[in-house]
C-alpha cells in the first residue's frame, strides 16, 4: 500500500499573522487626540475656507445692506419751466435746455414752440448751425428747418414738438409727457405753439 502523502502536495496552513499594535493604553489625565504637526498643505486648506468663509459673509452683508437703498435713475423731470417768454430772442433757436431737457425752444414772429432734439430718422442729436439757419443731424447727414420741418437727408418726417403753456407764475412751462407731429396735423392743436 502506499503512503498518502506520496504524489500529493502537502497543504500548509498559513501562518498566522502577527497582531498589528494598536493605540496605546491611556494614561489618567492623557488627551484623546495629539498634537499633529502640520505642513504647507494643511496651512493652505485652512486658509482657503476661512477666506471663502469671511467673503461669503461680506457679500452676504453687501447684498443685504444694498436691500435697503433701491436703485433710482436720477432722469430729468418731464416738465419744466424754462423762464420767462419775454427772455427769448425772436427768430433764434435757445439751446439752453438741449443737454439735460433734451429740448429746443425756438420764437418767432408769433410766439415759442418747443422741439424735441432727437433726429426721427434713427434717434441721434442733431446740432443748430446757426450761420445756415438749420438743423443738421451728425449721423446721417438729416437736415430740419429752423420750423422743425424735414428737407434733406434720411429723415422720414419733422421733429416732434412739446408741450408748451404758461405756468401760473407766467413762465413758460415745457411738458414732454406730450407730443405733437406734425404729419399727423398735431402742430396746429393749441398747446404745440405758445403765442405771446
Amino acid at each position: 500500500m502506499s503512503d498518502p502523502s506520496e504524489g500529493t502536495v502537502a497543504r500548509q496552513e498559513p501562518a498566522a499573522a502577527a497582531p498589528k499594535p494598536g493605540p496605546a493604553p491611556r494614561a489618567k489625565g492623557q488627551t484623546y487626540w495629539a498634537p499633529v504637526d502640520m505642513g504647507r498643505r494643511d496651512w493652505l486648506l485652512i486658509f482657503s475656507w476661512i477666506s471663502f468663509t469671511f467673503s461669503s459673509l461680506v457679500a452676504a452683508l453687501f447684498y443685504i445692506v444694498r436691500f435697503f437703498f433701491p436703485n433710482v435713475t436720477y432722469e430729468p423731470p418731464l416738465q419744466f419751466k424754462a423762464g420767462l417768454a419775454s427772455e427769448f430772442a425772436t427768430g433764434k433757436v435757445d439751446e439752453r435746455f438741449k443737454e439735460r431737457y433734451g429740448t429746443w425752444l425756438v420764437r418767432d414772429e408769433i410766439g415759442i414752440y418747443a422741439l424735441s432734439t432727437t433726429c426721427t430718422h434713427l434717434g441721434c442729436t442733431p446740432n443748430w448751425l446757426e450761420s445756415e439757419q438749420k438743423f443738421k443731424c451728425p449721423c446721417h447727414g438729416s437736415g430740419f428747418r429752423k420750423t422743425g420741418v424735414n428737407f434733406e437727408g434720411p429723415a422720414p418726417r419733422p421733429l416732434e414738438r412739446y408741450r408748451i403753456t404758461l405756468s401760473d407764475d407766467g413762465q413758460v412751462l415745457v411738458d414732454k409727457s406730450l407730443k405733437f407731429q406734425a404729419e399727423k396735423g398735431e402742430w396746429s392743436k393749441p398747446e404745440a405753439f405758445l403765442y405771446v
